[in-house]
């Protein structure tokens, strides 16, 4: 009876465990430097961007006119987001053990600074940056972009 009680109860703690992995699973990034108005959209809702929040893969980062970003992501890839700035996370996939994966976002206006991080150290067309007039393959590891109004 007991022997039983401690199975089903580990096997709870196992599925409880897989739960919790998978919601952490999606989180890709995370904001470490947030001055002003800065926002984080996602499926449809606007939330504030305070330092800690994290970055999900299908994420818009938005500033305002007094606002400024800076976000990690997992590959220790680090983007900087300038006033009036809108960036979407369009995919991110990495593995940590392999470095492989992509990191397609599109600068929909403002200015971005990237120091790129392990994937496109891995690959060098591992990393794109969209904008409304070309698309960057990142290949180095420090760039910027200004997208006007």
């Amino acid at each position: 009876m007991y022997k039983s009680y401690c199975v089903r109860k580990s096997i709870a703690a196992g599925f409880a465990f897989l739960a919790a992995t998978q919601v952490f699973a999606d989180d890709v990034g995370k904001v470490k430097i947030s001055t002003g108005s800065v926002f984080i959209e996602r499926a449809g809702a606007r939330m504030p961007g305070p330092v800690g929040a994290t970055i999900e893969a299908t994420d818009t980062i938005v500033t305002g006119a007094d606002g400024t970003a800076g976000v990690t992501f997992v590959d220790n890839s680090r983007l900087s987001l300038g006033p009036n700035s809108t960036l979407a996370i369009n995919r991110f996939r990495f593995d940590q053990t392999t470095h492989d994966g992509n990191f397609d976002s599109s600068l929909k206006r403002g200015t971005l600074s990237v120091i790129s991080g392990k994937l496109a150290k891995r690959s060098s067309d591992a990393m794109t940056v969209a904008t409304p007039s070309t698309i960057l393959g990142v290949r180095g590891t420090e760039f910027i972009v200004r997208v006007g109004e």
